[in-house]
């Protein structure tokens, strides 16, 4: 068993139980990579049983705090089993959410989705990846389940020296999807090759499977590719942001609704359900687009409500801004723009303008519900970029919500970097 000894003074954050430790407190020591260490204060104090990695600034990330605590299979499937059951303490109105959030749920650099009957894991780290197979076989075992898509694609993987891996780790051919499926758009072009696997039975060809999956939402139906979508398929952590911008369009009665950066129209079809007349929704990706359409289409909203446009989002703004239009709603949910706190300054120009454009172009009296995934932006920041850009805009708004990461998306006291999601209400206001 390989000893970690950090520097004087760097136990600090461990034994307050954060689980990273980073490159820069490390005294001594080594490991290889997804090797389980002992961590040790510079007197020699027991920290944590912790997975190496050789490559990452964040060297080694804690399994346990417990010395007794052995880190063995049978370790994992208590955590998974833990992780799995604290989902019914939420309040999830959907077949689709996440089981397990990495550092939140004790197992660091794990993420896994549960969309229907398929499981969508991300393996971003050395330790996980080491221990994959049992991982897996938990899954499975703990879920009932039997389809299992990895998608281990996130650029974290090459911090940590690993390749990017996707595919099917178990699975069968899909159940029949609802009858709106034939308006899909086509599946598979330009998707990953999948890998054969021990999970998947002799002679089943792991690469046909269908990675096209329908999960239920609050009052409606959406659809999505786990093998294509962002993330592991969708943003399960704006499920209950889309409920309450239901709930504002159904109370408010919004006329035109602008969707900026929709993805796959999930926003979109919230805004419909709540009765809003119209909705513009924008995206740079074509097959994102086309999916938002198909969604549309799924609920039975008619197309005559929207206008999908595949197009910059910043551009499409400033247009709008010439041309005098405004809308009595707008949903801003931009990409990571600072996935770190060293992009942070540049990130924040970012976040300014567009929301500078945005309340511009906002009627008065109108909400905007606008967001920030980066982790290098704290939720301080952040208001205070919406706020200087109300002012460049010249205009106020009240605060009417602070918005999070669904409840399957936990954060906790010992981990507050896993509040990566951040989103205000705002509701535009006569400059005074």
């Amino acid at each position: 068993m390989n000893i970690i000894r950090l520097k004087d003074g760097k136990e600090r954050s461990l034994l307050r139980r954060h689980p990273w430790v980073f490159s820069g407190a490390i005294a001594s020591g080594d490991g290889d990579s997804g090797e389980t260490v002992r961590i040790e204060s510079h007197a020699g104090q027991f920290l944590g049983w912790a997975a190496f990695s050789p490559t990452s600034k964040i060297r080694a990330r804690v399994w346990s705090f417990h010395e007794a605590q052995p880190i063995d299979a049978s370790f994992f499937i208590a955590r998974i089993a833990e992780a799995i059951s604290a989902r019914s303490l939420f309040d999830i109105k959907s077949d689709g959410l996440r089981l397990i959030h990495g550092e939140s749920d004790g197992l660091p650099g794990l993420v896994v989705d549960r969309y229907g009957d398929t499981l969508v894991a991300q393996f971003s780290s050395c330790g996980t990846e080491k221990w994959k197979s049992v991982i897996v076989d938990a899954l499975l075992a703990q879920t009932g389940l039997t389809r299992l898509y990895e998608r281990s694609d996130a650029s974290v993987r090459t911090l940590e020296g690993l390749p990017e891996a996707t595919g099917w780790l178990a699975g069968s051919v899909a159940p029949t999807l609802p009858a709106a499926r034939g308006s899909l758009p086509p599946e598979g072009a330009g998707a990953p090759a999948a890998r054969q696997s021990r999970f998947c039975g002799p002679g089943l060809d792991s690469a046909a499977l269908d990675t096209a999956v329908v999960i239920t939402e609050h009052d409606w139906t959406l659809s999505l590719d786990v093998a294509e979508g962002h993330k592991t398929g969708f943003y399960l952590d704006q499920r209950d942001s889309r409920q309450k911008f239901a709930a504002y369009a159904r109370r408010l009665g919004f006329k035109d609704v602008l969707n900026c950066y929709c993805y796959t129209g999930g926003f979109t079809v919230a805004a419909l359900a709540g009765g809003a007349q119209h909705v513009t929704s924008i995206d740079s990706s074509g097959p994102a687009i086309e999916r938002a359409k198909a969604n549309v289409a799924l609920n039975g909203f008619d197309a005559g409500r929207t206008t999908m446009l595949d197009a910059d989002v910043n551009a499409s703004l400033r247009q709008y801004l010439k041309d005098g239009r405004t809308f009595d709603a707008i949903v801003l949910d931009p990409p990571k723009f600072a996935p770190t706190v060293t992009h942070a300054e540049r990130a924040a120009r970012a976040y300014k303008d567009i929301n500078r454009l945005a309340l511009s172009i906002l009627a008065p009296g109108g909400v905007l519900f606008t967001y920030s995934c980066s982790g290098g932006i704290s939720a301080d920041l952040f208001h205070k970029i919406v706020a200087s850009a109300g002012i460049d805009a010249g205009v106020d708004a009240f605060i009417c919500e602070r918005m999070g990461g669904a409840p399957d998306h936990p954060m906790t006291v010992a981990f507050p970097e896993g509040e990566y999601l951040k989103g205000l209400v705002l509701v535009k206001r006569p400059w005074n």
